[in-house]
């Protein structure tokens, strides 16, 4: 499927209302019905205004963070237009991507859920 790779730029303390633009971002997402998003960690980085962030052993707050999703032209729209309407400040970029699913998970179940804290009953 052709689509794009919508990567959000920001940092761990970045806050928008009482959520962080992270997980506001992921909780919009999944509002649009965007099915996947990965979210990294980085090390540091510089960012558009010139400043460097960087995680510290004692302080990860201003610890760079990438959110990642891979989506339809539509979904990208959407997810643009909500994060402008909502006023949310934060870097992005978005270029097309071919992407899609190759295998078989093995089970047959279109629904494979993986928790932690609950073992899956199959």
């Amino acid at each position: 499927m052709d689509g794009y790779q919508l990567t959000f730029y920001t940092e761990q303390n970045r806050r928008h209302g009482h959520h962080t633009v992270t997980e506001w971002l992921l909780h919009e997402a999944r509002q649009l019905g965007i099915h996947g998003a990965t979210v990294i960690n980085c090390a540091e980085g510089t960012g558009h205004a010139g400043t460097h962030h960087a995680a510290h052993m004692l302080r990860l707050l201003d610890q760079p963070v990438q959110i990642i999703l891979a989506v339809t032209q539509d979904e990208a729209e959407r997810m643009l237009s909500a994060v402008k309407s909502a006023h949310v400040h934060v870097f992005y970029t978005r270029s097309p991507v071919e992407f899609g699913l190759i295998g078989d998970d093995g089970h047959g179940d279109a629904r494979k859920h993986f928790s932690l804290f609950h073992p899956r009953t199959h």
